[in-house]
C-alpha cells in the first residue's frame, strides 16, 4: 500500500467569544509578522473587524481582503496579496472559507478556519469549493492548522444556514453507502474507521434534531462539533468519498442546470432522499430526519422547478465519472429521474 499523510488542524477552539482571542490563538500557534484576513462584505462587520482588532492588540500587522463568489478570480485576488505573509484567516460563510483556503493551498501559507456560519463541512476539511464555468468544482486543498468557531456568532447567523450545515452532515449517509459499492465492485481503498465516524456523526445530528433550533447556542455548539468532525473525516479518509457521494453529484448538477441553485447543504439533503430511495434505503427516516431541522425537503421548499430536478437527474452521473456511486456509469432516464422525484414526493 502506498505511504500516506493525513494532515487535520492542530487547534480547534469553539465556544461563545473565543474570536476575541483570535491574536493570542495565532500567537500561541508561533505566527508572527504580516498575516490576511479574508471576510466576505457582511462578515467584515459580523466577525472580521473583532478578528482583526484581537490581532492587532497581538502585535500583528493585518491585511485584508473582501471577496464575493467562490471562484478562482477571488483566490488570485487573495493570492496577488499574500507577499511575506505567514497566515491566512478565512473569516465569513463557506464561500469565504473556501477562497482563503485555496489561495493559502496555492501560496504555500497557513490557513486558519474562522466560520462565522455552519452552513456546510468545509470548516475543518482539506477540500475547497470553486466556481468555474460550468457550476462548482470541489478542488484539494490544505487543511486549516486551526479552527476557530465562535459559537455566539453563529448562533445569529440565519437558521436556514444552520440547517443546510446539518442536512449537509445526514447527506453522509449515502455517502457511505455509495462507497461501499464503489469498494464491493470496482475494490476501491476503504476505510473502516472514516465510515464509522462519518456515519456516528450523521447520527448523532439525528438523534439531536428536536434540540436543533434558531437562535440556540447549544445547537451551533452541536452542528460545528458535527460539521468539523466531517471535514476531519475527509482528511482520515485521503478522500471526500465518505461525505460525498451521489447526492452530492446531484447537488453539483443542480447548481449546473438551475437558474438559481439553494444552498449546497440544502440540494445534498435532498438529494440523499432520493438517492437513499436508490439504493432501497429507508428514505422517509432521511426526509423526516431533514423536516424536524427545518430543511427543505421538496422542489419547491428550495425554490427549485421540478423540470430542473429531474435535468439534474439525469447528467449527476457525469460529474466527477471517476467516483462510482449507485447512479452507475449511464445514469438514470428521463422517464426514472421523473419517477424517483415523484416516489419520494421531491416534487
Amino acid at each position: 500500500m502506498d505511504p500516506r499523510k493525513i494532515q487535520l488542524p492542530r487547534e480547534i477552539h469553539t465556544g461563545p467569544g473565543v474570536i476575541e482571542d483570535t491574536g493570542r490563538i495565532c500567537s500561541d500557534l508561533r505566527f508572527e509578522g504580516r498575516v490576511m484576513v479574508v471576510t466576505g462584505p457582511r462578515t467584515l462587520k459580523i466577525a472580521g473587524e473583532t478578528a482583526i482588532e484581537s490581532l492587532q492588540d497581538a502585535g500583528f500587522e493585518v491585511d485584508q481582503v473582501t471577496v464575493g463568489d467562490a471562484t478562482m478570480a477571488s483566490v488570485a485576488q487573495v493570492q496577488d496579496g499574500l507577499n511575506g505573509t505567514s497566515l491566512v484567516l478565512g473569516v465569513g460563510g463557506g464561500k469565504v472559507i473556501d477562497v482563503a483556503k485555496m489561495a493559502a493551498t496555492l501560496e504555500g501559507v497557513h490557513f486558519i478556519s474562522v466560520p462565522t456560519a455552519a452552513s456546510h463541512d468545509g470548516i475543518a476539511s482539506p477540500r475547497a469549493s470553486i466556481r468555474n464555468g460550468e457550476g462548482t468544482a470541489s478542488l484539494e486543498a490544505s487543511s486549516p492548522i486551526g479552527v476557530i468557531a465562535d459559537t455566539e456568532v453563529i448562533r445569529k447567523a440565519p437558521f436556514r444556514l444552520l440547517a443546510s450545515g446539518c442536512a449537509d452532515i445526514i447527506s453522509n449517509y449515502t455517502a457511505i453507502m455509495d462507497w461501499k459499492l464503489a469498494h464491493r465492485l470496482l475494490n476501491e481503498r476503504y476505510s473502516e474507521s472514516a465510515a464509522a465516524l462519518s456515519l456516528m456523526t450523521a447520527k448523532m445530528i439525528i438523534k439531536s434534531a428536536d434540540a436543533i433550533k434558531e437562535g440556540l447556542e447549544e445547537s451551533a455548539r452541536l452542528a460545528v462539533k458535527s460539521l468539523i468532525s466531517s471535514g476531519i473525516v475527509i482528511s482520515i479518509a485521503g478522500s471526500s468519498r465518505p461525505a460525498s457521494g451521489s447526492e452530492h453529484k446531484f447537488s453539483h448538477a443542480l447548481d449546473m442546470v438551475a437558474p438559481e441553485p439553494a444552498l449546497h447543504g440544502e440540494q445534498c439533503g435532498v438529494g440523499t432522499i432520493m438517492m437513499m430511495h436508490l439504493h432501497g434505503g429507508d428514505w422517509r427516516f432521511i426526509r423526516d430526519a431533514l423536516a424536524r431541522i427545518n430543511a427543505p425537503t421538496t422542489a419547491a421548499e428550495l425554490g427549485i422547478d421540478p423540470e430542473y430536478i429531474i435535468e439534474a437527474l439525469t447528467v449527476a452521473h457525469t460529474i466527477r465519472k471517476e467516483r462510482y456511486t449507485i447512479l452507475g456509469d449511464r445514469g438514470l432516464t428521463r422517464e426514472a429521474a421523473e419517477r424517483l422525484a415523484k416516489i419520494t414526493e421531491v416534487i
